[in-house]
């Protein structure tokens, strides 16, 4: 089986070996990899032309950098996490060195505001950039450090702010302009396709969206302060998205769905369950009842964080699969995997402790070797594997991963 049949077989509860995957690494590691032995074949780079919303955010901040710098706090993509995204660079070299194998690749569409902003630089020092990307959030990238940047000001400021974004930006009588210029060529390559082929994605959700373009503190009032609002909000943008899936589904299947929430934080879920209930769960059944019916039957949450509580929620919403488990901040699957076990799931492997060598690493795995029986269950480090884990620990953890899932195949 390819990389495809075997994702889709695993997913479904069937006998194969899973992908074997990362969810990928930050900039500072594939720059200090390269320096401890890892082989330069295909240097990682950031995208730099921009397509859609779904692809193309934060082109600016990679694009601020001299020419050739990989910026340290950039994700590099490693196959469990879906490419193209947020201008992110793709892995090959840690790929081909560590016997992995294609990863998920993510159909570009613009889901979020079409015309999508003109994107525009405001400020610039050799320190720092301040801009308005094309979702029209204002924001400024610390060059040094290199990570994602902070929101200044989000697109959705007040009601007023909304109708006009909404008769601008969201009308269902320009679909077409949502798709890119090379849409028949990318369908061409999705058909008879030998990886997973995902639709939905970063930054799309029913707290994730909300969060993105008004801002968490903006959001967390508004639930008691203008709940019409939020409501609105989430019917208008799933009305865009259904059209627009129903526009793609016609033309291609898919393998996966992933709904992008970040709904989660270090202890546990940034809204109660009764706030989801009222403001998430009916849009949730909506999207997954259409999904359902268009035959798409894996549908996954990215939430970071403890999320262990919301799984019953996210179920009832019509979910198959979380990921990527992090375990970093306590999430035990092997426990979840008993209270859910047909729950569908990725990651779940604590990052930072494969640094502290093979001892370790064995102690950690154990989860996973464990749930890896049970099927349904893609196992890789819980985010992206930081810069203080060292080539030759993580080729220890690779190696002894990579034996794990070809047990089970």
């Amino acid at each position: 089986m390819d990389v495809r049949e075997r994702f889709r077989t695993v997913m479904e509860g069937g006998k194969a070996a899973p992908p074997k995957w990362e969810f990928g690494y930050w900039g500072a590691t594939c720059t200090n990899w390269y320096a401890e032995g890892l082989a330069k074949r295909v240097e990682p780079r950031p995208l730099t032309k921009v397509s859609t919303t779904s692809s193309s955010l934060y082109i600016p901040c990679w694009s601020s950098l001299p020419k050739g710098t990989l910026s340290a706090g950039i994700a590099v993509l490693g196959g469990g996490l879906y490419w193209p995204t947020q201008g992110f660079a793709l892995d090959e070299d840690v790929r081909v060195s560590c016997g992995m194998d294609k990863g998920q690749v993510l159909v570009d569409v613009d889901l979020l505001f079409y015309p999508r902003f003109e994107p525009h630089v405001l400020e610039e020092t050799d320190r720092s950039l301040i801009y308005v990307d094309i979702d029209g959030v204002k924001r400024q990238f610390a060059k040094d450090t290199g990570v994602l940047p902070t929101a200044l000001e989000n697109p959705i400021r007040d009601r007023a702010s909304w109708e006009m974004l909404k008769a601008e930006r969201l009308s269902l009588k320009n679909l077409k302009g949502r798709f890119p210029a090379n849409w028949a060529e990318l369908l061409r390559g999705y058909r008879g396709r030998d990886y997973p082929l995902v639709l939905g994605g970063y930054p799309h959700g029913y707290f994730g969206t909300l969060a993105h373009l008004m801002g968490y503190e903006k959001l967390f009032y508004a639930y008691t302060d203008d709940p019409a609002l939020i409501h609105d909000v989430q019917k208008t943008f799933s009305d865009v998205w259904l059209a627009v899936y129903e526009e793609v589904l016609s033309q291609t299947d898919v393998d996966l769905f992933v709904i992008w929430e970040d709904i989660s934080a270090g202890t546990g879920s940034m809204v109660s369950p009764a706030m989801m209930r009222e403001y998430m769960l009916p849009y949730y059944k909506r999207l997954t009842g259409f999904l359902h019916a268009h035959g798409v039957t894996t549908i996954f949450v990215d939430t970071d964080g403890e999320c262990t509580d919301l799984i019953p929620l996210f179920l009832e919403g019509g979910v198959t699969g979380l990921y990527p488990m992090e375990a970093s901040c306590g999430v035990d699957i092997v426990k979840v995997r008993k209270m859910f076990p047909t729950l569908q799931m990725m990651g779940g492997i604590p990052k930072s402790e494969i640094r502290h060598g093979p001892a370790r690493i064995e102690e950690i795995l154990a989860p996973a070797a464990e749930v890896l029986k049970t099927g349904r269950y893609v196992p890789f480090g819980d985010h992206l594997i930081p810069p203080e884990v060292h080539w030759k620990e993580f080729r220890t953890y690779r190696g002894r991963l990579n034996e794990l899932i070809d047990s089970v195949g």
